[in-house]
């Protein structure tokens, strides 16, 4: 085995000993391994569309005890992320490499990557070229082998699926109608709310924000120019005005409509496999979801990048090309379209998934989009989130009673000013405080006079005192629903570590309270709750219960997980 393999080996073993994760170094972590498995451990980094495919076909290529041709055993662990998510952090790593803060034999290097579209990988590339000129480190799209596709689509109810599907460019309907009924006389006074991911940090945001630029500009994606962006993002930001929330997650995305039903969001820009998901989560007796096809769309290529860079050795481009060709066998290919995935590999059937029932056509029609010029890219995701991203206004509540003390206060006050120092022109957040007292409400956005006045808020919390939990988030509704901000998101976030104690009403009050200001009337105020440390502390049942009456969700963190979690919640709007 190669000198620079045996010592990745051993750096990631030495890093699972510090964790107390032994995964490198006994095979105990890699999907599908026994704790007796030796060898190599491959990291296989995959956007999210990929990741129940990944976990599941490497969980069988695991068990077959995978060898080098020298004998060596190795493992797979599969990595599941946002497509943006694994852009950034690549990029992060290579910067890191070139100014030599990060070695080459680092073992959190992924050996294989694949990204949910081929938007991703042409922009990947070319951060790449730009940061290793003449090295050609990542594979052209062309180059890189297909593993899996899934066409974007709008996910529409099956009662109102007709009113989009008469429609030539769902996208112009966005930006001019306001009900189902503009679009097709004979369909429901419904609104038309939407819904699609964060493009900064999801495929299938990204691809739709180019879609949604090709459709007001007349052009395809290939021959849009930066000036482009600069004249049409008006009409782009038109139709963010229909948005009711963002997200990270594609498929989550897609069983929120369902859960939340037509007036959180009638359409959706999601994976046509999204569909399939969805309808599995449709209770008995209710209305179905199906995919409209547009015209022309992106086929989301799901591709096997296989880096050329020092970071990948000889052995590890062994494994990482078996992996490659295992994936793309037919009966492997097949769990994939279990799904909802699309065959990466031609002439594999494609399964009882691809039909009406699910709410997908086995062989729709439909034009495919080429991968805009990298500038551009660059030039959409920038416009979207200076000029063409709905405005948000999001109250955060947080809890600062007495059982907050030690790490778990230090935590949120760090996660608190790095949310912050996030905000985006377009953003503005209210905080409030509370203990045995719901203080004051304390105003901020992105500006330093901003910024200066949450940092003041952040350094004064102290823990002490009861949890008012039912009044602070009764608090937060009352302010939002009198300072309502119009055109724009506006939601709760309530972070708290306790059950409530000391509030003035119960929770049906409450509840009843939240429903007047929720996503059936005009005021549309979503509530999002995070139980923060040991689910014995709170009563998570509560906190759910709360979030869902509003059209919000609930998550449980830590110390270890606030910080991505309230990063991930900062996308939602």
């Amino acid at each position: 085995m190669a000198k620079q393999t045996t010592r990745k080996i051993l750096l990631r073993c030495q890093a699972a000993v510090l964790v107390s994760l032994s995964a490198a170094c006994s095979g105990g972590g890699p999907t599908g391994s026994s704790s007796s498995s030796p060898g190599m451990e491959v990291t296989f980094l995959v956007g999210s569309a990929m990741g129940d495919f990944c976990q599941q076909s490497m969980e069988r290529f695991n068990q077959t005890g995978p060898k080098l041709k020298d004998g060596s055993s190795f493992t797979v662990k599969c990595v599941a992320k946002g497509s943006g998510d694994i852009v950034s952090e690549l990029l992060t790593q290579a910067n890191a490499l070139k100014n030599g803060s990060v070695s080459a034999e680092d073992p959190s290097w992924p050996t294989l990557v694949s990204l949910d579209g081929d938007i991703y990988v042409d922009q990947l590339a070319y951060q790449f070229s730009q940061l290793f000129p003449g090295q050609n480190y990542l594979p052209t799209v062309a180059d890189a082998p297909l593993l899996a596709n899934s066409p974007m689509v709008f996910m529409v109810r099956e009662d109102l699926a007709q009113s989009l599907r008469k429609t030539k460019d769902p996208f112009q309907a966005l930006l001019t109608a306001k009900s189902h009924k503009d679009l097709d006389a004979g369909s429901q006074p419904l609104p038309l709310r939407y819904v699609h991911t964060a493009p900064t940090r999801s495929n299938s945001g990204l691809q739709t924000l180019v879609a949604q630029f090709a459709s007001v500009s007349g052009k395809r994606p290939d021959q849009l120019t930066v000036a482009d962006v600069g004249a049409h993002q008006g009409k782009v930001g038109e139709i963010q005005q229909k948005i009711t929330r963002y997200g990270t997650s594609t498929t989550s995305l897609a069983k929120a409509m369902v859960a939340n039903g037509p007036f959180w969001a009638s359409v959706g820009s999601v994976y046509e496999s999204s569909v399939i998901a969805a309808n599995a989560q449709v209770p008995a007796g209710q209305p179905r979801y199906q995919a409209v096809y547009p015209g022309i769309t992106y086929t989301s290529n799901m591709r096997g990048v296989l880096s050329t860079g020092p970071w990948v050795s000889p052995a590890e481009k062994e494994a990482a090309e078996q992996i490659i060709r295992y994936i793309r066998q037919p009966e492997t290919q097949q769990i994939g379209t279990t799904l909802g995935l699309r065959p990466g590999t031609p002439g594999v059937a494609l399964g009882n998934k691809f039909t009406q029932t699910w709410g997908v056509e086995a062989q729709p029609k439909y034009d495919s989009f080429r991968v805009p010029k990298p500038e551009v890219v660059e030039a959409m995701l920038q416009s979207w989130q200076t000029a063409a991203k709905k405005p948000s206004q999001v109250v955060i509540v947080v809890d600062s009673s007495g059982s907050m003390t030690g790490t778990k206060l230090a935590a949120v006050q760090s996660t608190l000013q790095t949310y912050l120092k996030g905000l985006g022109p377009k953003e503005k957040v209210t905080l409030i405080d509370f203990d045995s007292v719901v203080r004051k409400p304390v105003s901020v956005d992105g500006s330093p006079e901003g910024q200066s006045k949450g940092l003041e808020f952040v350094v004064a919390l102290k823990a002490d005192g009861n949890t008012k939990l039912y009044d602070s988030i009764l608090a937060a509704q009352t302010w939002l629903t009198q300072n309502l901000r119009p055109n724009a998101i506006n939601a709760v976030i309530v972070l708290t570590d306790g059950e409530d104690s000391g509030s003035g009403q119960q929770l049906p009050q409450l509840l009843s309270a939240l429903k007047k200001s929720g996503f059936e009337g005009e005021q549309r105020i979503a509530i999002f709750t995070v139980g923060y440390g040991n689910a014995g502390d709170f009563a998570p049942d509560v906190l759910k219960q709360i979030a869902e009456a509003n059209g919000g969700y609930y998550r449980q963190g830590d110390p270890a997980s606030i910080a991505q979690l309230m990063a991930d919640l900062q996308v939602e709007f």
